[in-house]
């Protein structure tokens, strides 16, 4: 039976701030590193067949602590599909090595929610400066973007076909999957999972560096 592990990333330096971070590529913090060996010690038994992340440093680094703790053996390995050198620059010449490892795709459609002209910005002052209701709304809201940024559904329309198209048929075919990202590209998917409505996936809490549990049964991904 597959499994699928989605974890939020760790806190980050923002997150601590309490700044609105979105796509802006702020790294974990102390905490953070703390939050994903936890993380790595209660997944520490579980096999995986591949990983996912975001292209942001604070998902990526959130899954190799976690995969730091794992008992299987295995080493995580980023592919380089998108660099300046050559695929061959990257390539793994031992049978063996390719065995033992476990890779790693990122991909910027598992990145969090652009959050536009808040990107930076501290969340109390901007509540001061443009009001409370109008910051809930931006926050809030299914459909409702801040300035130059992303409403929840703009998010949910690129990180659900990725989910569908990479990750879903792996599943499918039994393997073991962890996907590193964010709150708000992690609750998309999980409203795709769920079937959720948009007033019940605004009431969805995802705790940083917190493992939530799925399983394919009968062809259907379900919380375990």
């Amino acid at each position: 039976m597959a499994k699928l592990v989605l974890i939020r990333h760790g806190q980050s330096l923002w997150n601590l701030k309490n700044l609105f971070t979105g796509w802006v590529d702020v790294p974990l913090s102390q905490t953070g590193v703390q939050e994903a060996i936890e993380a790595g010690k209660r997944l520490a038994h579980e096999k995986f067949d591949a990983i996912f992340t975001s292209t942001l440093v604070r998902a990526i680094t959130t899954a190799m602590i976690v995969m730091s703790e794992n008992k299987e053996g295995k080493v995580p390995i980023l592919r380089k599909e998108s660099s300046e050198k050559s695929a061959d620059w990257y390539k793994i010449y031992s049978e063996k090595a390719i065995a033992d490892s476990i890779p790693v795709y990122s991909a910027w459609q598992l990145n969090e929610r652009m959050y536009g002209e808040l990107q930076g910005m501290d969340k109390a002052e901007t509540a001061q400066k443009f009001g409370d209701a109008q910051v809930k709304i931006w926050r809030r809201s299914f459909d409702v973007p801040p300035p130059k940024g992303e409403a929840l559904k703009d998010t949910a329309e690129r990180t659900v076909p990725w989910f569908k198209t990479h990750i879903e048929p792996q599943l499918k075919e039994g393997k073991n999957i962890l996907v590193a990202a964010h709150g708000n590209s992690l609750r998309a998917i999980i409203m795709y999972l769920e079937n959720l409505s948009e007033s019940q996936v605004l009431e969805l809490e995802l705790k940083t560096g917190e493992p939530i549990f799925f399983e394919m049964a009968t062809g259907s991904i379900k919380r375990v």
